[in-house]
């Protein structure tokens, strides 16, 4: 064992292994029990996770902590009914364990079956999220994968509120409650020692927080990381666009809730339209408290805007704040979207069929939409019931990673006997 590894996390993490290969195998029906069993959990001690939150949302004021993270801190009744109803569509949702993706045969009559099978145990790692321990929790539950939840300090009261809540789920279902793990104290030290995998104990680590922690991660982590580190997402006005769904959608890609990823960084807008549509959409946002900064060319139709930088291109704000950029054409979208864009979410706003192909088509990232608030890239709004976060890398998982993007897979053969000449 490593000298800077915690005696007491190491001892939970053997504890989680075990835990997890019985959750493998473990049967649908069980899992979904355990799920269910969670969400009433939540509701029979809301005033508990409200109290605890409390106290979690005072020390965080008294730090003075950004605005955007707490709104991510802050728990209320709405929100925790949220909770629920993510729990209750996550058990309806088809269990990917075992689940057949292909199967074929080949001459000599061996029989092959490529089927989905959990990754192992997962450390997820996050920061003001309360939701995250119930959210990364039920994902795990589901399929089949056991995990070590490390939340930040400014939620460790209302994490382990809603940690509990889980355990108990697991134990009305009969699944060891060791399967949803979290670790005993806000020691930063116990990042670092997660990121070394724990002797083997971690198989994959999530991170999901803001800039500083997910860098870390993906710099110092000795086992695969799956995750995001900006979303500078994009909204691009095109030509075609219908101007009271631009301003509309531009709005509420921003100022819904500035502080998450997916809320839009940038705004793009045709040359052609600019000159009537700029007005009205950056009217809408200044009305809405959002400040604006534009290049020149946008500066020149709405004066009323600070002077863009170079560095603006590039910033993921979560606040209200939006870079505005007119552009000669789509192609030009295109390729200021490649330079400084974050491979997260982009939104084209167009009634051309073609234009839109183009851009769902050719832009890289990971969520790509039409006519659409980039606020929609989230597992709930997939359908997922909720996710365990956004992935821009090119490996396993991309958008939002819900089941299917915590399974990896396996072959089965089947053969009568035949040996290989």
């Amino acid at each position: 064992m490593a000298a800077t590894q915690n005696n007491a996390l190491l001892e939970i993490a053997q504890d989680l292994r075990q835990a997890a290969q019985i959750l493998a195998s473990a049967p649908t029906k069980q899992k979904n029990t355990a799920i269910i069993a969670t969400a009433k959990a939540i509701k029979e001690h809301k005033s508990a996770i409200l109290a605890a939150n409390e106290k979690d949302m005072l020390a965080a004021q008294e730090k003075t902590l950004e605005a955007s993270k707490l709104d991510r801190l802050a728990l209320d009744e709405a929100r925790l009914q949220a909770m629920c109803e993510g729990l209750e569509i996550v058990a309806a949702l088809p269990d990917p364990v075992a689940q057949s993706i292909k199967s074929w045969q080949t001459e000599n009559g061996l029989r092959f079956n490529q089927i989905r099978t959990p990754i192992g145990v997962l450390a997820i790692i996050y920061e003001s999220r309360p939701n995250v321990t119930i959210d990364a929790g039920a994902l795990c539950l589901k399929s089949g994968n056991g995990v070590l939840l490390r939340g930040g300090s400014e939620s460790f009261y209302s994490s382990r509120a809603l940690h509990l809540c889980l355990q108990q789920g697991l134990q009305v279902a009969g699944l060891p409650v060791a399967a949803i793990a979290i670790t005993p104290s806000t020691d930063r030290a116990l990042v670092g020692d997660i990121l070394t995998g724990l002797d083997g104990l971690i198989d994959v680590i999530i991170p999901r927080g803001g800039k500083s922690l997910i860098a870390r991660v993906q710099a110092e982590a000795r086992i695969p990381v799956l995750g995001h580190l900006d979303g500078i997402c994009h909204i691009y006005v095109d030509e075609h666009a219908e101007l009271e769904k631009a301003v509309a959608i531009s709005v509420n890609a921003k100022m819904r809730r500035p502080g998450i990823c997916e809320a839009a960084e940038t705004l793009l807008v045709h040359e052609k339209i600019a000159p009537t549509a700029l007005p009205l959409i950056a009217g809408a946002l200044a009305d809405a408290g959002c400040t604006l900064r534009g290049c020149e060319r946008a500066r020149q139709i709405y004066a009323n805007m600070e002077a863009a930088q170079e560095q603006d291109w590039s910033q993921e704000y979560l606040a209200p704040i939006i870079s505005i950029k007119i552009v000669d054409d789509i192609k030009a979208a295109m390729a200021h979207i490649a330079q400084y864009g974050s491979g997260h979410t982009e939104s084209i706003i167009t009634e051309s069929d073609t234009a839109a192909d183009a851009f769902l088509t050719k832009v890289d990232s990971a969520i790509v939409m039409q006519n659409a608030s980039t606020q929609f890239a989230d597992g709930g709004e997939f359908g997922f019931g909720c996710e365990i976060g956004i992935a821009t890398s090119r490996l396993h998982a991309r958008g939002p990673v819900a089941l299917e993007g915590l399974t990896t897979y396996k072959y089965q053969i089947r053969g009568t006997g035949q040996t290989r000449p």
